[in-house]
């Protein structure tokens, strides 16, 4: 596969995990889409699954999934908020991707009788991946997971090395590293960024550009040192700082001239300069003083000791575009479901503005889920359901409107009388044989909007459907479990609005209520495509609501 006209540039990790290449390799392809290039993000993770879908939200953050149904890293979000252009499932690489392919090769005969070996026909199946995503592109940004050092990304940085030495004009590598403050000593150490640069320096790989990342910017003293000691220029040593918002990174990297530096080194030339845009969204946003809060009722804030939001970022981000739409900040507060099972939803939610329940898995925390939209409901407090909100929002009518006792889902409980959310048969037959990775209601479906409901005034609203003609939107799912179309008449009956299902009218996609300020659950997952400066419809109208109703209440 040719490399013609594409260029590469790497993105590692060095110091501590969790430092936010993610955001930094966005933020570049941010800008380098702005100066007028076909950009493609890649994502390497380096474990053995073949995709994220079976890990543990705790484990490894938020599922992400693209348009062609692959279970992917968070950092795939981010990259499509940025970018503003939907990826595939070539844009996601895991080892056990890797490994899968070279070994159906070995099995097939297609090496030929050769001793199958790391090098080269590991790293040849690692650029060979590359070289797909990257089709179609001009500029191919592929952020290697983990952190620099450790054994189990080894292979993948040997393989940028390789592509490197191939192709020397047309490959860079960007390395994010880690200057600590001790509180003790009070002043910005270089130290752990030099280190880190040695390990890529044992590997083979000398970085082109450093982006610093610490609380504060780096000084020049600092930028000096880490130019001296790690044989890069200068200039090409970019401060990354904590912000207040994630979206003022592009502006901050390329107020230090990032995205000329980089064109330099690959030999190219602006063809634009557009990141107004970005600079109207950041200065809106620091000069926003209105606040609302919003209740976030989930189960996967825990891990050990600590809470993280990780596993709801696509949520969290998109409430927050929302908000910035409306004027309005968002202050969000994690409530653990299984707490309002111990202690009620009056006092765990009294206050807060705006409840979300998001998506989820197994019995665990689902009647404190079911108690805080009962709340929402009776209080009259904006609510939006996300996909297991959906499904706890239909059980929770299904019990206390329609007066179905004991109504559940069978993914909770097996032997319920009123089993208005169950599983269909062929995805049963996937779980009696362990078939478990891959095999959900995956990726983009159609959905047919009810005329004349609330999902059809805010998607018109949202520019997404046109204010006359085909009311069909297309959203992206992650779910086994659906609506029981034997329960539809009835509860319709009660007065559940059906305002979405698929354009077959088999699966039931929207519910909402009428004499409500904003009670609305979906089946789909509408984080997915929610962007900065093109918040999702759902959302929208969900933090309008809330604006609304805050002050009579």
């Amino acid at each position: 596969m040719s490399t013609s006209k594409i260029k590469f540039i790497f993105v590692s990790g060095g110091v501590i995990s969790g430092i936010g290449k993610g955001i930094s390799s966005a933020s570049l392809a941010a800008i380098l889409k702005a100066k007028g290039f076909r950009i493609s993000p890649v994502k390497v993770d380096m474990y053995l699954n073949q995709d994220a879908g079976t890990i543990r939200p705790q484990e490894h953050g938020e599922v992400f999934v693209t348009d062609d149904g692959i279970e992917t890293d968070q950092d795939l979000g981010h990259y499509e908020r940025f970018i503003d252009q939907p990826l595939k499932r070539t844009n996601y690489l895991t080892t056990g991707q890797i490994y899968a392919e070279v070994l159906r090769k070995e099995r097939s005969f297609e090496y030929n009788g050769e001793d199958v070996e790391a090098i080269p026909h590991v790293t040849d199946e690692i650029i060979r991946r590359i070289l797909l995503a990257a089709r179609g592109s001009e500029i191919c940004i592929i952020e290697l997971g983990g952190t620099v050092g450790e054994y189990q990304n080894a292979i993948f940085f040997e393989a940028s090395r390789i592509l490197k030495l191939r192709h020397p004009r047309d490959v860079l590598h960007m390395h994010v590293a880690y200057l600590p403050i001790p509180a003790y000593l009070g002043e910005m150490k270089s130290k752990p960024v030099q280190q880190s640069v040695r390990m890529l320096n044992s590997m083979g790989i000398e970085p082109d550009i450093i982006v610093g990342r610490s609380e504060v910017e780096i000084d020049e003293k600092r930028k000096e040192r880490v130019a001296l000691f790690c044989n890069v220029d200068k200039k090409a040593v970019l401060s990354n700082p904590d912000v207040k918002t994630i979206y003022e990174v592009p502006v901050i990297l390329e107020r230090q001239h990032a995205g000329q530096i980089v064109l330099e080194k690959l030999g190219l030339k602006a063809r634009k300069k557009d990141l107004s845009s970005w600079k109207k969204l950041v200065t809106k946003v620091k000069r926003i003083k209105s606040e609302i809060k919003i209740a976030i009722v989930g189960k996967y804030f825990g891990t050990g000791a600590f809470e993280l939001a990780d596993s709801y970022v696509s949520v969290i981000e998109s409430i927050k575009h929302a908000g910035w739409a409306s004027g309005v900040a968002v202050k969000l507060a994690w409530i653990d479901s299984g707490k309002i099972e111990l202690h009620g939803a009056s006092e765990l939610l009294a206050g807060f503005d705006g409840i979300v329940v998001p998506g989820g898995f197994g019995s665990r925390g689902t009647e404190g889920m079911i108690r805080a939209i009962k709340y929402a409901r009776e209080k009259k407090v904006p609510y939006l359901g996300l996909c297991y909100g959906m499904q706890m929002a239909t059980i929770e009518f299904a019990r206390n409107v329609a007066g179905l006792k004991n109504a559940n889902t069978t993914e909770v409980d097996r032997e319920t009388p009123h089993p208005v959310i169950h599983i269909m048969p062929d995805q049963e037959k996937k779980l009696l044989q362990r078939r478990y990775g891959g095999t959900m209601r995956l990726g983009a479906w159609d959905c047919a909007i009810r005329r004349g409901t609330k999902m059809e005034e805010e998607y018109v609203a949202s520019g997404v459907l046109p204010a006359r003609g085909r009311r069909v939107i297309s959203e992206r799912h992650r779910h086994r479990y659906e609506f029981n179309n034997k329960y539809r008449g009835l509860l319709e009956k009660k007065g559940l609005i059906i305002s979405g299902t698929t354009p077959d009218n088999k699966l039931v996609e929207l519910i909402e209520l009428a004499e409500h300020p904003y009670f609305v659950g979906s089946q789909f997952h509408p984080e997915f495509k929610s962007r900065p400066l093109r918040p999702h419809p759902m959302f929208a109208g969900f933090v309008k609501a809330v604006v609304r109703s805050k002050k009579p209440r």
